[in-house]
């Protein structure tokens, strides 16, 4: 009488949860990783929007000679921005400034003045 020996080819069940919770682990450490440096990012490009605006306040003011402490209209800042007027990544508002002031975001603040 012949055995027959019965070759298996596959995974075992134990195999497959220590890779599934090898995945779980990387999965646990990296989510949290890529959530942050989302809001980082959308943190640096509404401060770069925010120096966007300055600067082109600045030169709006100097070009129409709009006196210190004046605010120009948002319309005139905006046509010297390329692309137009910005939106804040996060969904915030933008305040645009007076002369030599710092415009500001609803959800990320202000920044310090450009010049400095």
């Amino acid at each position: 009488m012949k055995l027959l020996k019965r070759k298996t080819k596959g995974f075992t069940l134990v195999e497959i949860m220590i890779v599934v919770a090898i995945i779980g682990l990387l999965a646990a450490i990296a989510i949290p990783n890529l959530v942050k440096s989302r809001q980082v990012g959308r943190m640096n490009a509404c401060l770069n929007n925010l120096r966007q605006i300055e600067y082109a306040t600045e030169q709006a003011s100097v070009e129409l000679g709009t006196l210190g402490g004046q605010t120009p209209a948002a319309a005139t800042v905006n046509s010297y921005i390329k692309g137009g007027a910005p939106t804040c990544p996060g969904a915030g508002t933008y305040t645009y400034p007076a002369v030599n002031g710092s415009a500001s975001c609803s959800l990320h603040g202000t920044i310090s003045n450009p010049q400095q």
